[in-house]
């Protein structure tokens, strides 16, 4: 059976769409192939897209919100004749920024409809191997439907594998003043109920977009297209022909030692613009030992303070396997990159052949090579004790705790 997994969003929009139409498996809205044998990677596509009879190709996705304003925004943009109406999913009230809201009360009216376009998608499957979910920690909707739901998909799909891409609460980039107390409920459900959880944060990709791209004031759209073009990585062996995460059980088989220790870093080199790519080598060791540094890490913390348990290097492009041997080689020769006693060989490497891609006209740079790293690593720390110091805070005085109760 063919590889295939639907994907499941909530509350986030559609970078990810924009890059995987760009790529030679897909032409832009819906003027797609008619035939497979038309396209040297038309299979590529039947991972996250399914064939109507009428020839067209629908992603298998639901998007998901409480509220309808971002749901609108893709019913009547570039995208519309695209989605089956009955994929996209809002309702009248949002959660207010309350965990509560979206898990007990008002998310549990749209769980039904959520569920059963769920089960279309995986239906017209015919290898289902899991669901990719996209959403915060921090608002409402994302924390308490998002968690409402996993319960759910684990109830229903319990041997399916749940790859999760929440957004936690930045340190210096704030929407609500209760974002750590959703989050920690939020983080429950993900500890419970998800096979690998990757954590990402507003204000690591933000200065991403800033330092690397050189845009001086960064939008949603510019952060989600760092965030799609991982993700895009991060999936291409389950699209293309490659070696390593090829399945989407693979990803918990390589990465986490212990069921519970799931929460995932991601980094992604080169981030550049395209100006500065004409003056840029971005030989294979270069862009492995830029993906090791924490500003390149799509989460604010520093990896060089903590020890790897586990780390995935899945390359893109031109490149061949020796260059690897000789850049994995280099990166643990230094002192920075750590590895703990019980797991000391660490690193797992995959390469595959199709070249990164871009959506024309943004600021990322076309380049031939590229580099997804994955890791499990004790840093990711960081990130739960800045919540949990901020959620301590405000318990302790009971602060907005009868919003929850």
């Amino acid at each position: 059976s063919s590889l295939t997994a639907p994907c499941l969003r909530t509350r986030r929009t559609r970078g990810m769409l924009s890059l995987l139409f760009v790529h030679p498996s897909v032409h832009p809205v819906q003027r797609l192939v008619k035939s497979s044998r038309l396209h040297p990677h038309a299979i590529s596509f039947q991972t996250f897209f399914n064939e109507t009879g009428s020839g067209k190709y629908v992603p298998r996705a639901v998007m998901v919100d409480l509220e309808p304003s971002v749901v609108d925004e893709v019913r009547n943009g570039e995208y519309s004749e695209l989605f089956h109406p009955d994929q996209l999913i809002s309702g009248k009230e949002d959660a207010a920024n309350n965990y509560a809201r979206g898990h007990y009360t008002v998310g549990k009216d749209l769980l039904d409809d959520t569920l059963g376009q769920i089960r279309k998608i995986a239906d017209q499957c015919d290898g289902l191997q899991g669901f990719l979910i996209f959403h915060s920690v921090g608002g409402g909707t994302g924390s308490g439907f998002g968690s409402l739901l996993l319960e759910r998909l684990s109830a229903d799909y319990g041997k399916k594998s749940k790859l999760d891409f929440c957004i936690y609460p930045s340190p210096q980039i704030s929407n609500s003043v209760v974002e750590p107390y959703n989050s920690v409920l939020s983080t429950h459900a993900l500890l419970e109920h998800t096979d690998c959880a990757f954590v990402l944060d507003n204000e690591a990709i933000f200065d991403i977009c800033q330092k690397n791209l050189g845009i001086k004031r960064p939008n949603y759209k510019n952060l989600n297209r760092v965030v799609a073009q991982v993700i895009s990585s991060l999936t291409s062996s389950l699209r293309f022909d490659g070696q390593l995460n090829v399945d989407i059980n693979e990803f918990q088989t390589n990465l986490v030692p212990y069921p519970r220790i799931h929460f995932l870093l991601a980094s992604y080199a080169p981030i550049i613009s395209a100006e500065k790519a004409f003056r840029e080598k971005l030989s294979v060791q270069e862009i492995t030992q830029a993906a090791f540094e924490k500003q390149n890490i799509m989460a604010k913390c520093d990896p060089s303070k903590g020890k790897y348990m586990a780390c995935c290097l899945m390359y893109r492009g031109d490149v061949i396997s020796k260059d690897v041997t000789d850049a994995v080689l280099s990166v643990k020769n230094k002192s920075t990159v750590q590895f703990v006693d019980w797991s000391p060989t660490g690193f797992k490497c995959g390469i595959n052949k199709q070249k990164p891609t871009v959506v024309p006209g943004e600021s990322f740079a076309q380049t031939n090579r590229a580099v997804t790293m994955l890791s499990n690593t004790t840093a990711i720390a960081e990130v739960f004790s800045r919540i949990d110091r901020k959620f301590d805070l405000m318990f302790q005085k009971r602060a907005f705790v009868h919003w929850y109760v």
